[in-house]
C-alpha cells in the first residue's frame, strides 16, 4: 500500500490557491517584463530580476510544487530535464530562474532532494506568480516560462495546458539562444 505524506500540503497557501484562475495572456511580448526580487534558496542571495538586464538572457520558470514531498506530476518531468540541460542554458548566456511557491525550509530539502544546479527562487506569498499572470488550481500556482531578453523584453512565454503543460526544453533552449 502506498501512503502519501500530507503534512505541510494544507497550508494558507494551498487554500489561497485553491479555485481555479486562468493563465491570462498578461505579460505581453515585446513589452518590459514586472520586477521582482525574490531569495534564491540554492545561493543563499537575493535575486532582482532587473539586476540582469544587459548582461544575460533570462528563462524564468514557474513550477507547481506542492511540498517538499508532493510534486506535480506533470512539472517533476520539466525540472528535471531542466536542471539536466542548466550548463547547456548557461553556455549558451541564459540564467534560468525556478521558481516555487514552496518555504525555504520546503525548499532546501527540494534542492537536495533534486541535486538542483539552477537557482531556486522561493515565492510562498505567490505574488510573482500573480504579477505574472500563471493561474492557479487545486493549491498551487501553475506553471509556465518566460524567456526575457537582456534588455528586460519578453521574447516567448508558454503558459499552462493540460495537452502542453510546460515548453519544450528544445524550445527554450533554441528560443533563449537567439534572443
Amino acid at each position: 500500500m502506498i501512503s502519501i505524506d500530507f503534512r505541510g500540503f494544507f497550508t494558507p497557501r494551498f487554500f489561497n490557491n485553491f479555485f481555479p484562475i486562468p493563465a491570462t495572456n498578461s505579460p505581453v511580448i515585446g513589452g518590459q517584463t514586472p520586477d521582482f526580487l525574490l531569495p534564491d534558496i540554492r545561493n543563499q542571495t537575493t535575486v532582482r530580476l532587473s539586476d540582469y538586464r544587459g548582461k544575460k538572457n533570462i528563462i524564468v520558470a514557474f513550477t507547481r510544487i506542492f511540498t517538499e514531498k508532493i510534486y506535480c506530476p506533470l512539472c517533476y518531468p520539466h525540472i528535471q530535464q531542466l536542471n539536466e540541460s542548466y550548463e547547456d542554458f548557461v553556455e549558451g548566456g541564459t540564467e534560468i530562474f525556478l521558481i516555487t511557491s514552496t518555504d525555504r525550509r520546503q525548499s532546501e530539502k527540494i534542492i537536495r532532494d533534486l541535486g538542483l544546479k539552477m537557482p531556486l527562487l522561493s515565492n510562498p506569498s505567490c505574488d510573482v506568480f500573480r504579477t505574472y499572470c500563471v493561474g492557479q488550481a487545486l493549491g498551487a500556482p501553475l506553471p509556465a516560462q518566460f524567456i526575457i531578453d537582456r534588455q528586460g523584453i519578453l521574447r516567448y512565454k508558454h503558459l499552462f495546458s493540460f495537452l502542453d503543460p510546460n515548453a519544450p526544453i528544445k524550445k527554450l533552449l533554441e528560443r533563449s539562444a537567439r534572443d
